[in-house]
């Protein structure tokens, strides 16, 4: 346990003062309990045995200023710590999602969203309050438990020589009951990240779920991993069960001892009546604390197991890594025997080609020819397995991979649009401009519609644009692109839901645009017919460049591909 509370170490050294107060109110608690306990004594003694009517009068106020300093201390205790908790958790967050964001694109398509999530929500929410309440609880929990066997051992030394040999007992079922926990704890997690990734898919496939009448399918799927959840919670809540039965058990028997020693102590008159219980009170009053230190010790492997699953994230290390060099200017974009793998598999093999400025670029061939993944060295969403790609002449692993990107405007088929307005969605990522935003929605051939909203580019998008048809969530991404005046810019069968003459129109805004190097990946020869190059691919390799006139006379698989 104290690895993992070493670990938050540096988290907490920014909270002197909270940590501070926190303490302060602890303390309280702790002595507040000592005190209820040692005022038994003369309650019982001076008022009720000896009847000291002037004490009668005083010590009832005494109890009411210990019950306030313990209410103040719970209340100091509370807020600063759950102050601290939350700003930790949010630190953590903030921390784990910037190390998801810097991993590759092969990362996020072998890891499901839901699991992601998983770890970011509920992971660190059993974190939370593992570093917050639980801690301060254990903590509160140990200083009141000291301080009220204070009061036993100044009470009676000998009974409480007794009732102490009992106690360490409690450890050793506590140390094996944790160790289940911990494990238990792991599965529930994992069956959690496993009920969202479940969830995600169903309500990101909905329209295919209804049109393949699969909801009786996906409901059976989703109700067998509740069931397989509910057992592991079952399973958990049944050990942490066990552990009251034994503390009670024990605690009894310390009970048993105490009176029948301390009974005989009070018969003999070595020990007063009123000392009795509140040595009674302060043994009682101590086996709470303790038994909940214990359970607190049990639900913080809940944490601990959380915490493994968050350092399984944050050691994994991203494989493309940023270079130094701020890239200003794209001049040329060259392959130089360049091969990619995934895996064992090839797809892309001894890649040379060079591009120049100011050339639209067609990228055609089979589904699987190698076409997105050589887009995707462009884009160092991968890095070449074998050669080279050089941007101006220098290797692209070279160039800082933020300045890289910020040359790049990317539309790709399937547009990601976000619940946000749409001026948002456009500038994305950068500061907004009005009319910067209405010349791109114009060159996008979508300013006449936009302005016809009621809140114009002001308007909210609904999740994934779902208040707009296919054609406008593809002009809506055509206008992010050219909102950034990229160096490079790339269309992956962005044009596919358009009809032909909306096509025509920002096929002929495409041609258009200088200074910059424009890649289309296209199915639909039409719509690269008039760029200035265009590139055949084939199982990974670039088996015809040239333009559609040269290739209809030389290249038998464009003909193929055209026919």
């Amino acid at each position: 346990m104290w690895n993992f509370f070493k670990e938050y170490i540096p988290y907490y050294k920014n909270y002197k003062k909270q940590i501070a107060f926190a303490l302060v109110g602890m303390i309280l608690v702790s002595i507040s309990a000592s005190a209820i306990a040692y005022i038994i004594k003369p309650v019982l003694d001076k008022i009720f045995i000896e009847k000291n009517s002037s004490l009668l009068y005083t010590l009832p106020f005494g109890i009411i200023i210990i019950y306030f300093a313990k209410g103040l201390g719970r209340y100091l205790q509370t807020y600063y710590v759950t102050y601290i908790g939350e700003d930790i958790v949010r630190q953590i967050r903030n921390n784990l999602l910037n190390h998801i964001l810097n991993f590759d694109i092969d990362f996020f398509k072998r890891t499901h969203s839901g699991e992601l999530v998983s770890r970011i929500i509920n992971d660190i929410n059993r974190i939370q309050n593992a570093i917050s309440h639980e801690l301060a609880s254990f903590i509160r929990d140990i200083l009141m438990a000291f301080a009220l066997l204070g009061v036993v051992i100044y009470q009676n030394p000998k009974l409480a020589f007794f009732a102490i040999v009992i106690l360490p007992l409690v450890v050793y079922p506590i140390k094996i009951i944790a160790k289940k926990l911990k494990k238990l704890s792991h599965s529930a997690q994992e069956k959690t990240a496993d009920l969202n990734t479940q969830l995600n898919e169903i309500f990101n496939n909905i329209e295919t779920i209804k049109a393949y009448n699969a909801k009786d399918f996906e409901y059976k799927k989703f109700d067998s991993e509740n069931r397989n959840f509910f057992k592991i919670n079952l399973k958990t809540i049944k050990t942490q069960a066990l552990l009251n039965p034994i503390l009670e058990l024990l605690s009894a028997s310390v009970a048993t001892v105490v009176i029948i020693v301390g009974g005989k102590e009070v018969i003999d008159g070595s020990m007063s009546v009123g000392a009795f219980f509140s040595f009674m009170t302060a043994l009682f009053m101590m086996t709470e604390p303790i038994k909940r230190a214990s359970n607190t010790y049990s639900y913080l492997q809940n944490a601990i197991a959380a915490n493994d699953r968050l350092k399984e994230i944050f050691n994994l290390k991203p494989k493309i890594t940023s270079g130094d060099i701020k890239l200003k200017k794209i001049d040329t974009i060259e392959f130089k025997n360049a091969v990619l793998k995934y895996g064992d598999i090839y797809a892309l093999k001894n890649i040379n080609y060079t591009a120049s400025q100011n050339k639209i670029v067609g990228l055609v061939g089979d589904s699987g020819g190698g076409k997105s993944s050589f887009i995707s060295l462009i884009m160092r969403f991968y890095d070449a397995s074998n050669g080279n790609i050089l941007i101006n002449g220098i290797d692209i692993k070279e160039y800082d991979l933020r300045s890289l990107l910020d040359k790049i405007a990317y539309i790709p088929q399937n547009v990601h649009i976000f619940n946000d307005t749409i001026a948002a969605n456009i500038a994305y990522g950068k500061k907004t401009d009005e009319k910067k935003i209405k010349e791109a929605l114009k060159k996008a051939n979508l300013l006449n519609y936009v302005e016809s909203l009621k809140e114009g580019i002001y308007t909210k998008l609904q999740e994934a644009g779902s208040n707009l048809s296919g054609g406008q969530k593809q002009r809506i991404a055509i206008a992010r692109a050219l909102y950034t005046n990229p160096g490079i810019l790339i269309l992956d069968e962005a044009t596919s839901a358009l009809d032909n003459k909306s096509e025509a129109v920002i096929m002929q805004t495409i041609h258009n645009l200088k200074n910059m190097h424009i890649f289309i990946i296209a199915h639909r020869l039409k719509t690269v017919e008039n760029a200035d190059e265009i590139l055949v691919f084939k199982n990974g390799k670039i088996v015809c460049q040239g333009n559609k006139e040269h290739l209809l006379k030389n290249c038998e698989e464009f003909k193929k591909l055209y026919n």
